[in-house]
């Protein structure tokens, strides 16, 4: 009895600390195809050129980096699709430890400064600050702890959420009281930086950002979805340019900018071509234009839903 109390007291403890056991007992690698942008596709192009496919690691898949990806899987007698699931994704990531070097410490690095916001520097060593890193990532996952980059670690990792770089055009709405929840899959977070970039230039203010995630996913206060880190709500823009500092308003009120919300509509959409499920968003001539989709409550919000070729849930399959 004492003992089965000392592991209740531990697993209490656990969870009051607000890092779970197990904290990605679901974790999968998000697969990554033609339009994706973002840390898991620079991790892919630094990979490759690992296994000798040299492909330029600009963190966007395009044509040369499908091409890459085709030669690398008929290279393995994989099914050539060009697409990063699972399967491909097990058979790009090597072992790395302490004392290796080269394109696939690269792709770890970059992994680990997007996923838990470090800034390691980028250059193919893994040396004892990677290390602790890795370790460190391996305690928060609640994985085994030995600072071997294997296929569990790098599985846990990929999965992970990112957060958004708010200098990217972004001001922080938190409408439910969730706190930061900014977080969202590496595509999400990219895909939105893109698209928040594009519209800065056209001088019409920040791009409220509500809701995304949690940074490991699952139920979110006010929403029945923003559970797989790939929902995120903004707000429409207003006439005055202070969507950021005004009230906040919907789509019939006055001050509601219609063109200056259609681009960032099409920013959105430009950004991830093949990679946005819907956006709901109740402006009847938008939606009328094939931009947006009607749905309940959302006349003061954009909700976007990005997707994946291949995903556990249909809702977010492209």
């Amino acid at each position: 009895m004492r003992r089965v109390l000392v592991t209740l007291f531990a697993a209490l403890a656990v969870f009051c600390s607000g890092v779970p056991a197990h904290a990605y007992a679901n974790a999968f690698f998000h697969t990554q195809s033609s339009g994706n942008r973002g840390v898991d596709v620079l991790a892919i192009q630094h990979l490759l050129t690992h296994h000798g496919h040299t492909v330029t690691a600009d963190g966007v898949l395009g044509p040369a980096t499908t091409t890459a990806i085709r030669a690398f899987q008929s290279a393995r007698g994989l099914a050539v699709d060009g697409i990063v699931g699972p399967v491909t994704w097990a058979a790009l990531v090597p072992q790395i430890r302490q004392g290796a070097s080269g394109p696939a410490v690269r792709a770890l690095q970059v992994e680990l400064n997007e996923k838990r916001r470090l800034s390691l520097p980028v250059n193919g060593v893994f040396d004892a600050a990677v290390t602790t890193a890795v370790r460190d990532f391996q305690s928060h996952a609640g994985i085994g702890v030995d600072g071997v980059v294997g296929p569990t670690t790098w599985r846990n990792l990929v999965w992970h959420y990112g957060y958004p770089d708010m200098a990217a055009g972004f001001c922080d709405k938190d409408p439910d009281g969730n706190g930061t929840a900014n977080w969202a899959t590496a595509a999400a977070v990219a895909q939105l930086e893109r698209a928040a970039r594009t519209f800065a230039a056209t001088g019409q203010g920040q791009i409220p950002l509500g809701d995304a995630g949690f940074e490991h996913g699952g139920a979110i206060p006010g929403h029945a979805s923003h559970q797989v880190g790939l929902d995120v709500d903004l707000w429409p823009i207003r006439t005055d340019n202070a969507q950021c500092t005004g009230s906040r308003i919907t789509w019939q009120s006055s001050t509601y900018d219609r063109a200056a919300t259609r681009a960032l509509v099409e920013a959105i959409r430009a950004a991830a071509p093949g990679h946005v499920r819907l956006i709901f968003f109740n402006d009847p001539v938008l939606i009328s234009e094939g931009l947006t989709t009607q749905y309940a409550n959302h006349d003061n919000h954009l909700h976007v839903r990005y997707c994946e070729r291949v995903h556990p849930n249909s809702l977010y399959t492209c």
